[in-house]
């Protein structure tokens, strides 16, 4: 008996849908297992970082170019 490739097509999209919906519950689950206290920690670093005008390469954000004389 023939399969039909729409049907393998089909198949592969569920099989698609699927393995992500796996990945989205395990980054959930994994987001939840943070407490308050470290998610407040959390967000008062990048808070700390993102008022210096530091960049995540470690340079400044802003006016970081010189100009030429």
């Amino acid at each position: 008996m023939r399969i039909k490739w729409w049907k393998v097509v089909g198949l592969a999209g569920v099989v698609g849908v699927a393995a992500t919906g796996v990945l989205v519950a395990r980054a959930e689950r994994q987001r939840r297992a943070y407490t308050p206290e470290e998610i407040r920690e959390k967000l008062r670093d990048r808070h700390a970082i993102a008022s210096l005008g530091v960049s995540a390469k470690g340079g400044t954000s802003r006016g970081s170019r010189t100009s030429a004389p």
